[in-house]
């Protein structure tokens, strides 16, 4: 009686392509006309699906998350050249050379903050990286190392980059479309950090700080680790002397060196909100 009440009267669409799949070869059969639209590649891959395949990339890793039972995350921006010092692949610049420390700060970061998601069975305060190799991988590793979870995502680009051995299988995504992924970088985020980083990193930290500084996103921590770093490549004072930002938009941001000063820094915004 109880599978009689969760039954629907219209078959799935599972059981719609397992028919297909048994349906007698002929010439109609065989043309991708026949194809339900939903099981064709070919048409799915069409300039004209697009709006289709942009709804997906939002909605799979969503669902996913949500079934999870995940509420908030932790954003890991941040290099990919930024590698472990004893990484025989890392760049051998002497900036990079000095950079590279912030590895181990990543990972002690998101080690000490996944102590923290695990106390709410991985609910809140998740680790979220791009994936990939440098401060992501840092990321992911000390969530893996405090015995949580983090989520990976990944993005399609020319020369491949493969998901790092650290994060959760099932929150490891993949995405075509850089704007869709953006979006679920911030969806769920509870508070921002940027470790050094090159254009990618770039982006995402302006387009996060444009959403604060104009209302479009609530404010939260959002911290900048390696103050000389980022007071180099970037002259805030400059931008608010112009006038091309007001002097207020310079505390929309905060600068930390260690993972124990960001730390603070997220416990002391919380506790003012």
């Amino acid at each position: 009686m109880k599978d009689q009440i969760k039954a629907r009267p219209f078959p799935d669409a599972q059981e719609d392509i397992r028919h297909w799949d048994e349906a007698p070869d002929t010439a109609q059969t065989r043309h991708p006309a026949y194809r339900l639209a939903f099981a064709d590649a070919d048409f799915m891959l069409r300039d004209e699906l697009r709006p289709v395949r942009l709804q997906l990339e939002l909605l799979k890793p969503d669902l996913l998350m949500n079934e999870r039972g995940i509420d908030s995350t932790i954003v890991m921006f941040g290099g990919a050249r930024i590698r472990r010092p004893d990484d025989p692949s890392a760049p051998r610049t002497p900036k990079m050379q000095d950079l590279s420390r912030f590895y181990q700060v990543a990972r002690e970061f998101a080690h000490a903050m996944t102590l923290r998601s695990v106390q709410s069975y991985g609910r809140e305060d998740v680790i979220v990286t791009g994936g990939g190799p440098g401060v992501m991988e840092a990321g992911n590793l000390g969530a893996k190392e405090a015995g949580g979870v983090s989520i990976g995502l990944n993005i399609v680009l020319p020369h491949e980059q493969a998901p790092n051995d650290y994060v959760t299988p099932d929150l490891c995504f993949n995405f075509h479309y850089f704007a869709i992924r953006k979006m679920h970088f911030l969806m769920r985020a509870k508070a921002i950090t940027v470790f050094p980083g090159g254009f990618g990193t770039l982006d995402e930290l302006f387009e996060t700080l444009t959403l604060i500084q104009t209302d479009r996103m609530r404010k939260m921590p959002f911290i900048l680790f390696g103050r000389d770093f980022w007071t180099k490549v970037i002259n805030w004072e400059a931008l608010a002397e112009a006038g091309t930002i007001s002097p207020e938009d310079l505390d929309l941001f905060h600068f930390a060196e260690t993972a124990e000063e960001a730390i603070a820094i997220i416990d002391g915004f919380q506790e003012e909100c």
